[in-house]
């Protein structure tokens, strides 16, 4: 079986800060429409697009939001007695989230979307293709950082800067090369 190549979706402060006390230390509306957008949009029409999220970005979601709609949500978690909703899918490392996800024939396209510890190996893994990233232009006090992403990766689109709730910020895409 082949492993599906996935996308990393992200936003980050000017410190490659990605979030503070369990959450996000800001709330963009444009940001989360983009996250939306990117993880729903499924390029063939009876497929369904995957999320893939450490236990505690899977905690950190609003209860109202949990699991995101209209996606295949898969936990990564080593334990073993989680409660989770039924149809929330669980694995214990991102290859096997991958394997788990390509034996599937209902799966769009695959995105990761957090912690910081699967941002870190998503982003130097093989198959990572794309990372949508938001630039947020100003530092906040985050306790949660990644590493930027690796040098393989290039520039493919950028949006113009756009402000809200006093903060500018922008979308970029990247690709590997």
């Amino acid at each position: 079986m082949i492993m599906k190549e996935f996308a990393v979706v992200v936003a980050v402060d000017a410190q490659w800060g990605i979030g503070k006390a369990g959450g996000l230390p800001w709330h963009l509306s444009r940001d989360m429409q983009r996250f939306k957008e990117v993880t729903l949009q499924a390029r063939c029409d009876r497929r369904i697009n995957a999320v893939i999220m450490g236990r505690k970005t899977w905690e950190s979601l609003p209860v109202k939001y949990r699991p995101l709609p209209g996606r295949i949500n898969l936990v990564l978690t080593s334990q073993k007695d989680i409660a989770l909703p039924q149809g929330v899918l669980t694995a214990n490392s991102l290859n096997a989230a991958l394997t788990a996800l390509s034996a599937r024939t209902d799966i769009g396209d695959i995105f990761v979307i957090g912690g910081a510890l699967l941002f870190a190996e998503a982003l130097s893994h093989p198959l990572c293709k794309k990372v949508y990233l938001t630039h947020i232009l100003s530092t906040f006090d985050c306790d949660v950082f990644i590493p930027p992403a690796p040098a393989s990766f290039s520039l493919c689109s950028e949006s113009e800067y756009i402000e809200e709730s006093g903060l500018r910020f922008f979308f970029a895409d990247y690709i590997q090369r």
